[in-house]
């Protein structure tokens, strides 16, 4: 059993951070150990506000180890492949690994939070999903009901299946469900889609969260 899921989104403001720290409450109320972490952390120095909203919603302490939690940061807020050559600080995933795996020994499940998308390049010959099928993490996807959304899903969906990957969650994130007539038949849709091509996920809905 894989203990790591990638939380992965259709795009980068699908809201990841929202949903990891929701999936975290959720899973820790069953009973579960669970910490998460940030894959890699653009656009801060020092710390991860994505790692910061995660304690927040979780209710944990603030403070961060961030060889534990987010290993690899850059400061442009743009893809970790172009915040590297600008802070020319090359990625090195063994870091990710490692923390993955000192997380591993303390919990029961580590939710691994993206930059972005799947198809976001971490560096000219990896993207992300290149990551996470090499080491055969389980996926949560986040989506929305936000014009495009539907694209953006069953494409992503579609290199998930393609890539053999086992998608564990669909986290559908209800922030924005700002037209109902759309909202529900998107959730119609992609909830088609999953029971069609991956029976076994696991359907939650993510609130809207103030914080």
């Amino acid at each position: 059993m894989n203990k790591t899921i990638f939380i992965t989104g259709i795009d980068t403001d699908s809201g990841k951070s929202y949903a990891t720290g929701h999936l975290g409450n959720i899973l820790r109320q069953s009973g579960l150990s669970v910490t998460t972490m940030k894959f890699i952390q653009t656009g801060n120095v020092g710390h991860s506000e994505d790692i910061e909203l995660h304690r927040k919603i979780m209710g944990d302490n603030l403070e961060q180890d961030l060889s534990l939690s987010a290993p690899i940061i850059r400061s442009y807020p743009c893809s970790p492949d172009l915040a590297a050559q600008l802070d020319n600080k090359p990625i090195d995933l063994e870091l990710v690994d490692i923390a993955i795996a000192k997380n591993e020994q303390q919990h029961d499940v580590v939710l691994l939070e993206g930059a972005g998308g799947l198809m976001v390049p971490v560096n000219d010959n990896t993207l992300t999903i290149d990551f996470i099928a090499n080491r055969n993490l389980d996926v949560a996807l986040v989506t929305n009901s936000r014009l495009g959304s539907i694209n953006h899903t069953l494409l992503s969906l579609e290199a998930i299946e393609q890539r053999g990957l086992n998608l564990k969650y669909l986290l559908y994130n209800t922030h924005f469900d700002k037209d109902k007539i759309i909202a529900d038949d998107t959730r119609r849709l992609i909830k088609r889609q999953i029971e069609r091509r991956f029976p076994n996920a696991e359907w939650i809905e993510i609130p809207s969260i103030n914080i």
